[in-house]
């Protein structure tokens, strides 16, 4: 900007001096004429001593134009001098080859560029310069991470725009650091809550290893089923490690979808064929209702990610009698519901299901982190999509709102 500066205050002394310069120059060619009229003046008094007014040739004198007595009370438009000879006053008329109205013009039209370059200033100043110094502090600002800088709104059309999608911009760096501040305080609090739920199993094992140790156990039955629950506790070790690293990774909770088009039996016919299996192992009644087929829009890796999280709820939470998915249709969208029986969760707590680390009050004895109704409600609206969940008595269900394509 000072560059700017710099340039006009040059044009301003250029011109500047341009206009002394013809002044300087055309006073001196000024004294010229002055120096020639007055000594054609001088030597016409000089004839004027010799002989009469009429017998002056002026032919032969450039720059006067008549001499005649002085009369005050006669006007005379040309330049003239009043000289005294021998008690007599002459009027001496002259033109000395100079139009002042020249160099007034020369000087007015210098003045006037001088007035509209320090105007186009002005101008370009208030309109161009100042805005965008303050676009570049605002952009300094946002570099330097200042995201609660103010931005103040131009009038100017152009700076205007530019100005309201800064704003835009910082409201989403804005947004995204305060995503990123609270992945940062989810993953802590879930990596402290990890490590304080690994010292159970541990302690069990430590409790478990002393009585083998210390030969408490006397016949091979106990001592097996010590062995058992050692075993079982090591893998709920492992499990928790596997949280912790999984935790520690970048892109945990950072959750994205990759949305396209996909038939709903692609994805029901695999969470169908894994769980058939699955549930008859343990005996659980497991039911998918008819349905008609419809293509969808989302993620189908993504959407089957939240079907199964939703299934391994409801086997681990559920009392193991049935688990039944059925579906309905609802404007432009999809109803997949995942039911089962055995609830007793509270219905005030269905508001809260959905929170990170939230562990209803059925979860006491269960192992879990409360991040898989928080990551799948997530994922539904990154494809524009939603999940609720409701209850009764007997059974709990979780639904989940899909949009046809």
């Amino acid at each position: 900007m000072s560059s700017i500066k710099r340039l006009f205050a040059i044009i301003i002394t250029l011109l500047a001096f341009i206009m002394l310069a013809g002044n300087a120059m055309w006073f001196k060619s000024a004294d010229t004429g002055d120096r020639l009229y007055r000594v054609e003046a001088a030597r016409l008094l000089g004839e004027l001593n010799d002989k009469d007014i009429s017998e002056i040739d002026l032919s032969q004198y450039k720059t006067i134009l008549f001499v005649e007595e002085y009369d005050s009370t006669k006007y005379c438009k040309p330049d003239y001098l009043v000289e005294e000879l021998n008690g007599r006053l002459y009027r001496i008329a002259y033109d000395d080859g100079r139009d002042n109205s020249l160099i007034i013009l020369f000087d007015f039209a210098i003045s006037a560029i001088i007035i509209i370059t320090i105007a186009l200033y002005i101008y370009i100043n208030r309109k161009i310069l100042k805005p965008f110094n303050r676009m570049s502090d605002v952009t300094t600002s946002l570099a330097k991470g200042n995201l609660t800088v103010p931005i103040k709104q131009e009038k100017n059309k152009v700076y205007s725009r530019f100005l309201w999608s800064l704003d835009m911009l910082r409201d989403n760096l804005e947004e995204n650091k305060a995503a990123e501040l609270s992945l940062q305080k989810e993953k802590k609090t879930l990596i402290l809550s990890l490590s304080h739920d690994i010292k159970t199993p541990l302690s069990a094992i430590d409790l478990y290893a002393k009585a083998l140790e210390e030969e408490v156990y006397g016949t091979k039955e106990e001592r097996n089923k010590a062995l058992k629950s050692i075993r079982r506790n090591v893998g709920d070790i492992k499990e928790y490690v596997n949280q912790i690293t999984k935790a520690s990774r970048e892109d945990f909770l950072n959750l994205s979808v990759n949305n396209g088009e996909l038939y709903l039996h692609e994805m029901i016919d695999k969470i169908r064929i894994y769980y058939r299996d699955k549930l008859s192992v343990v005996h659980t009644e497991f039911v998918v209702e008819e349905y008609k087929d419809c293509l969808l829009k989302g993620d189908k890796d993504r959407l089957e990610e939240v079907l199964q999280n939703i299934m391994e709820n409801a086997i681990k939470y559920g009392d193991g009698r049935k688990i039944a998915i059925s579906f309905s249709d609802e404007e432009d969208c999809k109803l997949i519901t995942v039911t089962n029986t055995g609830n007793t969760l509270r219905e005030k707590e269905l508001s809260s299901v959905f929170e990170s680390f939230y562990r209803g009050s059925n979860a006491a004895s269960i192992k879990g982190s409360g991040l898989g109704l928080y990551i799948c409600k997530g994922l539904m609206r990154l494809m524009d999509g939603d999940i609720f969940a409701g209850c009764n008595s007997e059974t709990f269900a979780v639904t989940v709102v899909v949009r046809k394509a």
